[in-house]
């Protein structure tokens, strides 16, 4: 069922629905021939952070991406060396934007709302990745779930940026390309704001809750949600 209230505080998820992992590419290229490799890795990465959380493990989602990515190398038979793990680091950390991004982020910013973010990623030093992808002025705060040891879509870490807020569920939508995101959202009490970007769809199954918004590009979604207001 549709929210009656409209949400204040627009909070987006970082990896790949703000960053582009497309250009992790070339080293899934050089490291296994296939470009492919790239999207089994990260599957592995998400599946092995919810199954930490669900296990009430943790450990920072950098240090799973390092090992997850050793782990498709074992299970290919192929080595992965020292060089390869600090190029992927380096990648992580120079992600660009889409080109999308900034152009909505403007539209929410000037329509009057608060954005912030909220990532799976551990919290590091400047320059951080959206420095890098110059959007960082964008944001009043950046969460990350490292704070509460939960990777999401565990409820405590989208009620941790409600918390910080002195908001409700209800106050927030998340902005993300992953539906497993805006499910968790959803089932926190949030808005869920899908982006069906390349490699991500609707997942048509009973019970699984549709985003409150649906778009294929951000702008779109943008559009759709100040239009609501």
């Amino acid at each position: 069922m549709p929210h009656e209230k409209l949400p204040s505080i627009i909070v987006f998820d970082v990896n790949e629905t703000l960053l582009d992992i497309t250009t992790l590419e070339p080293l899934f290229v050089r490291i296994f021939g296939d470009r492919r490799i790239l999207r089994e890795w990260f599957a592995q990465l998400i599946l092995y952070s919810q199954t930490m959380t669900l296990s009430g493990i943790y450990s920072p989602f950098g240090e799973l991406g390092v090992g997850a990515l050793r782990m498709v190398a074992n299970i290919h038979q192929i080595n992965v060396g020292n060089a390869d793990i600090a190029e992927l680091k380096k990648r992580m950390s120079t992600m660009p934007a889409h080109p999308d991004v900034a152009p909505a982020l403007t539209r929410f910013r000037d329509a009057g709302f608060r954005l912030v973010t909220l990532t799976n990623s551990a919290s590091g030093a400047s320059p951080t990745p959206l420095e890098n992808a110059g959007l960082s002025y964008f944001f009043e705060r950046n969460f990350s779930v490292d704070a509460v040891g939960r990777f999401k879509p565990a409820p405590e870490t989208y009620g941790l940026v409600a918390q910080e807020f002195a908001a409700k569920p209800a106050d927030l939508c998340l902005v993300a390309c992953h539906l497993w995101d805006t499910i968790g959202a959803q089932a926190a009490g949030c808005h869920g704001a899908f982006i069906t970007r390349s490699g991500n769809a609707m997942l048509p199954a009973s019970g699984v809750p549709i985003p409150d918004f649906i778009a294929p590009e951000l702008v779109t979604l943008a559009d759709q949600i100040i239009g609501r207001q």
